[in-house]
């Protein structure tokens, strides 16, 4: 196994893969090449894998994830090194790929944070599109005490989860809130006790994974341009991928399904 292949471990169980953030003695960090170049992979793999419905994203250890590499940044290596250019270009080439990536997953992702996630490992989170938390979870737009910016995206991200008061609330004064605070400000969808975490997000996936693949994916396509389109533009998308989706055998099934009340067998046809 490689180095970038042991950053993010991924098992598949029926249609649900399971993505694990694999540094548990750093903390989960997600600056380093090795955890781009996995994550930005295995968005690629599941992409172009049709039995794949769902994504569980969570960390090793009692982290979720530390997000930057604090020793690195404090020596100036690594990503953190170089001239007012080259840093430009290290976020560019470097973290920046992580949210450009999981914009553009096809399938939905959960994630289950299983502890803190701080800084990029906040806005790590909010790129999933549903997230579970452990009681032991807090979330921290914590940048701002270390005299930097949110640089991974987590500017664009935060407001269209929680809100621009809210959001403009955790970037300005870094501070946490714990996992019921999110619960409340709708960061998270549940909050559960560790030992029951993955089982809550495993119960979510295969409450999503049930449905046929193709309208998931041209679901969340929908979803994700209605960021930035308006409702004319949405609705001519729209009746385009319904009318693709009239002519699936999974749409044939799932109407025989709910009229014999059974469960729909889909295949992605």
């Amino acid at each position: 196994m490689s180095s970038s292949e042991s950053a993010v471990l991924s098992t598949t169980d029926g249609h649900v893969t399971t993505w694990t953030l694999n540094l548990p003695d750093a903390r989960n960090p997600i600056s380093g090449p090795a955890m781009v170049d996995r994550i930005v992979q295995l968005v690629d793999d599941v992409n172009a894998d049709p039995d794949t419905r769902v994504v569980v994203l969570t960390g090793a250890g009692s982290a979720f994830s530390a997000g930057g590499n604090i020793k690195d940044m404090a020596d100036r290596a690594g990503m953190f090194g170089g001239s007012p250019r080259e840093l430009r270009d290290g976020y560019r080439s470097g973290i920046q790929r992580i949210p450009l990536a999981l914009y553009h997953c096809e399938v939905p992702v959960v994630a289950a944070v299983n502890g803190p996630a701080v800084g990029a490992g906040c806005d790590l989170a909010l790129m999933a599109d549903m997230r579970i938390a452990s009681s032991t979870a807090f979330f921290a737009e914590s940048f701002v005490k270390l005299g930097i910016i949110p640089g991974d995206g987590g500017a664009w991200f935060l407001p269209r989860v929680i809100g621009p008061a809210r959001a403009a609330e955790m970037a300005f004064t870094g501070d946490r809130i714990d996992a019921h605070k999110a619960l409340e400000w709708g960061l998270v969808s549940e909050v559960t006790e560790p030992d029951g975490l993955l089982d809550a997000a495993y119960a979510l996936a295969r409450r999503v994974a049930v449905n046929p693949p193709h309208t998931l994916r041209m679901t969340k396509k929908l979803l994700r341009q209605s960021e930035k389109q308006d409702l004319a533009g949405l609705l001519e998308l729209s009746a385009a991928l319904q009318a693709i989706s009239h002519h699936t055998d999974d749409h044939r099934e799932a109407l025989d399904a709910m009229l014999s009340k059974r469960t729909g067998d889909f295949t992605g046809r």
